[in-house]
């Protein structure tokens, strides 16, 4: 029984309602035995307090009741999904492998055999299972959204001897890899959590998304820190995997036998390892344990300000406290003001006081860019707010110059121009990694190019990237401060869709080679994205209109998962941009202006006219 029911007919609906009356709901009414069947929900979509308790089959079930009933025991959390097992004929509940992989569909599975049921002998039957796939999971947690991708899938029933050996009695000997729930289900058992990991030569951390069980896992029986832990040392999902590092030795994993691991009332997690790691070095465990803090410091359900790690025999071999994550950012002067930009109605840049009650009279930023010396109609900040790079010259030439000198300074050469014959086939917003470099994107439909300028100072280097071709793209692009990721807008025809693509590098400076590969999209419900920016470590904030739709202003993960935060509805919105840092108010441009949204609370402006909020990046 899970958050969606299924229709069914006979004592396979009359045990779902009595088992109804286990999810400790106010009451439980008697069962009719007369009327037609309908469909009952036994919570809200994703209400992860739900508990389902599946029932093994009854003795002589119909064939439709074995179905049923399998599907709904995998929506369950019961052991080694024991009573799932029971569905399956002895070989099938010894080779089903539950963890191999999640498909997610719209709604939950349903078998019927007046449907669907085909005999194909008297001891055989096999049922066809339709529907909608949304997502799947792998066997490293990591989640790949679909758009309206049919999934077709088969159930296949036998006359199998009964438990106690006599008789005959239908089971399932033939079923779908891993689990098959509908989203609310999978919503109601599983919950991201990012893990970290380190970008390739560097020490800072990325966050690598990934889905652990809301409780207990059935078949690790680890709990959600436990299962956390475990997803961490398994190492990186395999899209990240190019572009980053473990500081986890190969075969370090937990100490065996370990499945809780519980804070003490110091806020202090020990993590019991196996022996692979009695030898390590301080600063390797040190790395190990900044991994360790970050990802907990995700989970959300268990508060941790320090790790231990432990040898095998229990002894300390390094300890990590909050304080020291600062060492392992991007931006190791994290905890700095950072406030967002805009271009006003003069076409100058000027700042902003993002968490200001007052937002007062923003003032045109120092220099060429703030006083007048050319018009701006794009820009990007760079992360030491020190530097900026617009765009200007009705979008044909990209710039580079001081945000913070008060002198007088001459307006900068153009590092980057486009051929594009009209404005809007030429270049985009520029962004920056956290490493200082600058990227821009050259919408010429006659060269359209993707290019990376080292240091935002140095020659542009002419990024590869092979699926800019067949009338593909890119609209707009920003890059994550990890300087790995780069989510883009990529336009096809009349669509634009959003991607992350993976940065890899090669060299150093002007003779580096630079490439974006394997773009993934990860909002593949969304007809049209018009503006994107992120928003945290692995999480972006996306304008944009679903399939027949209306516009919205949504949260997006950069797995393709959708984030359950809300955000208020703004009417005519043009562009939006969040801080990584998310106690900083998202900023947005719409017909009232500059607006912001601070938490809790409803949009309100900022500035009556201006254009293209950009925080740093």
């Amino acid at each position: 029984m899970g958050a969606e029911r299924r229709r069914g007919r006979g004592r396979t609906v009359r045990a779902a309602a009595l088992l109804g009356c286990g999810l400790m709901l106010a009451g439980c009414a008697s069962m009719p035995d007369s009327g037609d069947v309908s469909q009952v929900k036994a919570s809200n979509p994703g209400d992860s307090q739900v508990r389902v308790y599946p029932v093994t089959p009854r003795e002589n079930a119909e064939p439709d009741e074995i179905v049923n009933g399998f599907l709904e025991a995998m929506t369950g959390d019961d052991p080694g999904y024991a009573t799932a097992r029971t569905y399956l004929t002895k070989k099938a509940a010894q080779e089903w492998k539950p963890e191999e992989r999640t498909t997610v569909l719209s709604a939950a599975p349903v078998g019927r055999q007046e449907r669907n049921g085909v005999r194909e002998a008297q001891d055989r039957l096999t049922y066809p299972l339709r529907g909608e796939q949304i997502a799947s999971v792998d066997s490293r947690h990591a989640y790949e959204p679909m758009r309206n991708t049919p999934y077709s899938g088969t159930i296949q029933l036998v006359q199998a001897p009964g438990p106690d050996g006599q008789g005959k009695e239908w089971r399932i000997d033939s079923l779908p890899p891993g689990l098959l729930l509908g989203e609310s289900d999978f919503q109601r058992n599983f919950r991201p959590v990012n893990t970290y990991y380190f970008a390739s030569g560097r020490r800072w951390v990325v966050a690598d998304p990934v889905y652990i069980r809301q409780r207990q896992d059935p078949v690790t029986r680890m709990d959600p820190v436990a299962q956390t832990v475990k997803a961490l040392l398994e190492g990186p999902t395999h899209w990240l995997d190019p572009v980053v590092d473990s500081s986890f030795p190969t075969g370090v994993a937990l100490k065996d036998g370990v499945t809780s691991l519980t804070p003490d009332d110091q806020n202090k997690l020990k993590v019991p390892l196996n022996e692979k790691a009695d030898n390590i070095g301080l600063d390797t465990c040190r790395a190990m344990a900044a991994q360790l803090l970050f990802t907990l410091g995700d989970l959300g359900s268990a508060r941790v300000e320090q790790v231990e790690l432990q040898r095998e025999d229990g002894g300390t071999l390094c300890l990590l406290g909050e304080s020291q994550k600062q060492n392992y950012r991007a931006a190791p002067a994290g905890g700095l003001v950072v406030n967002p930009y805009y271009i006003d109605a003069s076409g100058r840049l000027a700042k902003l006081e993002a968490k200001a009650e007052d937002v007062g009279r923003p003032s045109p930023v120092p220099g060429p860019f703030g006083d007048g010396a050319v018009r701006i109609g794009k820009v990007g900040v760079a992360r030491d707010e020190r530097r900026a790079a617009v765009v200007t010259d009705d979008d044909r030439h990209l710039r580079v110059g001081s945000i913070v000198s008060d002198g007088a300074a001459e307006l900068p050469s153009p590092l980057v121009r486009s051929e594009g014959a009209r404005a809007d086939d030429r270049l985009s917003a520029p962004s920056w990694d956290g490493r200082g470099g600058l990227w821009v994107a050259d919408r010429d439909p006659a060269n359209p190019r993707l290019l990376y300028v080292p240091d935002g100072s140095e020659e542009p280097v002419r990024v590869t990237a092979p699926w800019l071709t067949d009338g593909v793209r890119i609209e707009g692009l920003r890059v994550s401060e990890d300087g790995v990721r780069m989510a883009l807008l990529l336009r096809k025809g009349d669509k634009t869709t959003l991607h992350i693509g993976r940065v890899e590098r090669q060299g150093t400076g002007a003779k580096q080679t630079v490439q974006v590969v394997d773009p993934q999209a990860i909002a593949p419900r969304m007809e049209s994205v018009t503006s994107v920016s992120w928003a945290g470590h692995s999480r972006l904030v996306v304008l944009g209109k679903l399939a027949g739709g209306v516009q919205q202003v949504r949260y997006v993960q950069t797995d393709g998962s959708t984030s359950a935060a809300v955000i208020p509805g703004l009417n005519q919105v043009k562009v939006v941009a969040a801080s990584n840092d998310e106690s900083y108010p998202l900023v947005a441009s719409a017909d009232d202006g500059i607006v912001r949204l601070q938490a809790g609370a409803n949009w309100q402006p900022m500035v009556e006219k201006g254009t293209s909020p950009v925080y740093p990046g």
